[in-house]
């Protein structure tokens, strides 16, 4: 049964409503409905089209992975007319410093077949959507009922978020991020490749497979030079690429457009918030913001319904869906580990983006300690894999 808007709906009590549809909201959705809860699922005005090119692509941990195949919506079939796979298994990260500082992490001797997966973000989103539509708890709607809670997932200009008065710290960044696709003259060969250098943050991963000639950008650049780039003929882009990456995978050719963004650290200062019309609960980036060099956004926006869900679903029988000391459990849960995890991101960024000499000689000297320190670079491993135990 399919889940469409249509009027009849808009009657309905609904438990729970969450607005915004992306993946983070519709995941959410899944999880929900799969706990026999009626939901609403409205969709954040302004929402880019689904026709539009998205060149975007996410690293998904193993935590992830585990949660988006439980609702049997991990792309895991091919894409595309060519069959082109829509999942990349990174079998090993090469991580470079600017003056010699190098770091690796392979596969070999842990529990799970790859450090991270990458996956094609309209290929995900179209498995979702087409999991929310044969999901009979679910309604799709224009406009939020009221329920006893609303869940926001609108993103961090969320306009809910922003009408309840909930105070969203923002830290911009001096960079914007680039996103576009390449297609190389040699195969990835299952790596996920970053630079450190300049100030500038270059990260290469993988697509269409183990023996892909694709990659992914994701480059963070100071502003002016991020606006300036942006406007290159796709030749002189590919190029300017190349000559970053000391020519890795040999010549490039830009495929697609380019896309950019400004970056900042930001967090919201509550996470649950009492309202005339019930509960409300900000999740993803609605929530939280971070720079994308450690792979993690979605990850943690993924991790934030997860445990919403489960909250909500070992509630005490007699607690309603939207009591705030129920809510606070999610609210306490989560915001130690985004916290953290922006912490390191942030600080990752600052001692990357420091020109002075002295401290380019230590991180190079910090990236080349851990790499001969076996167990660190193991416990670095879980701890990025969303799989601590």
């Amino acid at each position: 049964m399919s889940a469409n808007p249509s009027p009849g709906n808009h009657r309905r009590r609904h438990d729970v409503t969450i607005r915004g549809a992306g993946i983070v909201g519709q995941t959410l959705a899944l999880l929900l409905a799969r706990d026999r809860l009626r939901v609403a699922l409205v969709d954040r005005p302004g929402r880019s089209s689904a026709d539009a090119v998205d060149v975007r692509a996410y690293a998904l941990n193993t935590a992830s992975r585990d949660l988006l195949q439980s609702l049997r919506c991990w792309p895991d079939s091919p894409a595309g007319d060519q069959g082109t796979p829509a999942v990349t298994a990174v079998r090993a990260m090469q991580v470079h410093g600017d003056d010699g500082g190098r770091l690796g992490f392979d596969s070999g001797g842990r529990s799970t077949e790859a450090l991270t997966w990458i996956v094609d973000v309209p290929v995900l989103e179209r498995r979702l959507a087409e999991a929310v539509g044969f999901q009979s708890g679910i309604d799709r709607l224009d406009e939020a009922p009221n329920s006893p809670l609303t869940v926001v997932c609108e993103g961090k200009r969320s306009q809910t978020r922003e009408s309840l008065g909930i105070e969203f710290d923002v830290r911009p960044y001096p960079h914007k991020a680039l996103a576009a696709r390449l297609r190389c003259a040699q195969p990835h060969g299952g790596v996920a490749r970053q630079w450190f250098r300049d100030g500038q943050i270059m990260a290469l991963l993988p697509l269409e497979g183990d023996g892909g000639l694709a990659v992914a950008l994701v480059w963070s650049l100071p502003t002016a030079l991020a606006e300036t780039t942006c406007q290159l003929e796709p030749a002189a882009l590919a190029e300017a690429v190349q000559g970053f990456c000391g020519h890795a995978l040999g010549d490039m050719v830009l495929e697609g457009p380019v896309q950019a963004w400004p970056l900042e650290l930001s967090r919201a200062r509550r996470w649950i918030a009492s309202t005339s019309f019930g509960a409300v609960a900000l999740a993803g980036d609605a929530a939280h913001a971070m720079h994308p060099l450690a792979g993690q956004g979605l990850n943690v926006g993924l991790a934030d319904v997860a445990e919403l869900a489960r909250v909500l679903h070992e509630r005490e029988y007699w607690r309603e869906l939207g009591n705030l000391r129920l809510l606070r459990r999610y609210e306490r849960a989560r915001q130690a580990d985004v916290h953290a995890m922006g912490w390191l991101t942030d600080g990752l960024f600052n001692l990357f983006g420091h020109d002075d000499a002295r401290v380019q000689a230590l991180r190079n000297w910090g990236m080349t300690g851990v790499d001969r320190l076996g167990a660190l670079k193991h416990w670095l491993a879980r701890q990025a894999s969303g799989v601590h135990a």
